[in-house]
């Protein structure tokens, strides 16, 4: 009679008398989130049927204790491939690898700009030698960073293959049967009643299957399993791993990236020798390059005129005359930061913008040796820029001698104003437009093969042009103004002003892999973290007095207090369509032990 009203008290929530604890699970090689119970364990190494009802909860493979297993160069083959698949190594070479990429980005890389490379080198001439035997100067096309790469590939492939054929199993599996002892699992309730065990069992797998549980039914028993997706979720984490890892190497090999300063007016056509600078992928190809061109018809730009953000850029917006292809017909676009105009894999960035004081130069016989517009580079954020004006052939001085002239420039689109400063722009705008020139001739050095800076001008084997001071003959002019040069030297006239845009076209072909790979691994992730791979039992039996005795019992992967709770909610459920069967008179049953 006591357990019959025990069992009363137990079936409307049996998760208070159960202890909250965690279930067996083998040790996970490639899921270090695996726990297990260290009495559930001792629980099942006695009981066989306790251990097949927690096993497969996980896909994770058991790991060998232990050194080398076998004997000779197999043995040792063996152990170091369980050692590089298991979760363990491929963490800790996922860590390396992200320490590996910190001097990528701390030190300049070759790839990326040689000339910061070079300037590092020479402002640390001491820890050159070890930089370049470690190949700090190209990190990710080093021998050490491909193979922590690669080991972490081979470790994720060789630990996700066996899992997926596992999970293949479990999925076409069915659950095991209930233990003979369900009251050492975790969350367990029990309770009689006078439904027969036909009908409390049919009941019950009604319910399980309507809760989404994969149902079994026995000869006294329904076993039930939920939770599938944790371990899909686990893989589907794990595979992406691979395939942001296939993704990352693809766009590092075939990728290309290249900057061109294109003039109001002008055009650019997608070819390398149209590129400013340029640098690509070790099997990128000029043939990867989509054909494709584009001329610059207008570029605006806006500013805000007042308060504490005076200045700053409020709108940037290329207008271009766009043809796909050789013979494409043209197209009016527009080009936006952030807002690039796509070719066929290739996206087209606006990355900035400044202004070309058009330049005009005469000879000392009155013919125009040079006339173009002179883009100059932007140093603040008011536009105040620098170049160089050069003259490279054509100029003869006035003795007839063939030399080559030079100008060191500085132009601000806003200047404060004679006595007002020193050459700065006061604003981005082109509200007050000068244009400053120091003057030179000689040679530019360009004859020499070596690459120069088209910005800045080389006076090594230069002189100056003198003022009556004897000083460097420098003057500022505003548009319209003329600069004579001394000794009937020539005129120097500053005609106006164009502007320029810069643009970045680039092609990263492993993006799009890369996103989606991105998007599932967060997605299996949630998935494995938040989904709780878990087992119920409902065993229902004819006791002696003639009532049915319910047993129900749940197992969790792992511990959590979901178990207990969701088996309480399941017990209740079922004790609505088998209610607790009513205490039997004690009269009525001394009697009946007497009879």
């Amino acid at each position: 009679m006591s357990t019959t009203d025990k069992a009363s008290t137990e079936a409307p929530n049996p998760s208070e008398d159960t202890p909250d604890s965690g279930a067996a699970d083998p040790a996970a090689a490639c899921d270090p989130a695996a726990a297990a119970d260290p009495a559930a364990a001792a629980d099942s190494a006695r009981d066989s049927a306790e251990a097949a009802a927690g096993a497969q909860l996980s896909t994770a493979p058991e790991e060998e204790s232990g050194g080398p297993v076998g004997i000779g160069v197999l043995g040792w083959v063996r152990w170091f491939w369980r050692q590089l698949t298991s979760m363990r190594v491929a963490l800790i070479l996922l860590f390396l690898l992200s320490l590996g990429s910190i001097p990528g980005s701390l030190i300049p890389q070759t790839q990326v700009d040689a000339m910061k490379v070079a300037e590092w080198k020479r402002n640390n001439e001491f820890w050159v030698p070890v930089a370049e035997k470690l190949q700090l100067f190209d990190v990710y096309s080093s021998v050490w960073f491909s193979a922590i790469y690669l080991l972490l590939f081979i470790s994720l492939i060789g630990c996700i293959v066996p899992r997926s054929w596992q999970f293949v199993g479990q999925l076409t599996g069915r659950p095991p049967g209930a233990p003979r002892r369900l009251d050492r699992m975790p969350a367990y309730t029990t309770w009689r009643t006078e439904t027969s065990p036909d009908e409390v069992l049919a009941h019950a797998g009604k319910l399980l299957g309507g809760r989404r549980f994969r149902t079994e039914a026995g000869p006294s028993s329904v076993a039930a399993e939920k939770g599938y997706l944790r371990e899909a979720g686990n893989l589907a984490f794990h595979v992406a791993l691979i395939v942001m890892l296939v993704a990352f190497a693809w766009g590092q090999l075939f990728k290309s990236e290249g900057g061109k300063l294109v003039l109001r007016g002008k055009g650019f056509s997608n070819t390398l020798t149209q590129y400013d600078d340029f640098k690509s992928g070790s099997f990128f190809t000029p043939d990867d390059l989509p054909p494709f061109s584009f001329t610059l018809d207008r570029f605006d730009a806006s500013f805000e005129r007042s308060g504490p953000q005076k200045g700053t850029a409020r709108d940037f917006k290329a207008y271009v005359t766009f043809s796909k292809g050789a013979h494409g017909a043209p197209e009016k676009r527009e080009i936006q930061v952030n807002k690039p105009l796509e070719v066929d894999g290739a996206k087209v960035y606006l990355l900035g913008h400044g202004y070309a004081p058009v330049v005009s130069i005469t000879d000392p016989t009155g013919k125009v040796v040079f006339r173009d517009a002179v883009p100059m580079l932007p140093f603040d954020n008011n536009l105040s820029s620098s170049g160089a004006v050069k003259v490279t052939d054509g100029y003869r001085d006035k003795d007839g001698k063939q030399e080559q002239l030079g100008f060191n420039a500085m132009f601000v689109p806003t200047f404060a104003g004679e006595g007002k400063g020193t050459m700065l722009s006061q604003f981005p705008e082109l509200d007050f437009p000068v244009l400053a020139l120091s003057a030179y001739h000689g040679s530019l050095g360009v004859d020499s093969g070596l690459p120069q800076n088209v910005y800045q001008l080389n006076t090594s084997k230069m002189q100056e042009f003198k003022d009556e001071n004897g000083q460097l003959f420098k003057k500022r002019l505003l548009p319209g103004e003329t600069m004579e040069l001394p000794g009937g030297a020539g005129v120097v006239k500053f005609e106006g002003i164009e502007r320029w845009a810069t643009f970045s076209v680039t092609r990263q072909p492993g993006s799009g892999l890369a996103l989606a790979g991105a998007v599932a691994a967060i997605g299996g992730l949630a998935a494995s973290l938040f989904i709780q791979r878990r087992r119920v039992w409902v065993r229902a039996v004819r006791g002696e007095d003639g009532t049915t005795l319910v047993e129900m019992a749940g197992l969790g992967r792992s511990e959590s207090a979901k178990v207990p709770e969701e088996l309480g909610q399941l017990a209740a459920a079922l004790h609505d369509q088998a209610p607790t069967a009513p205490d039997r008179p004690v009269k009525e049953t001394v009697e009946g032990e007497r009879g």
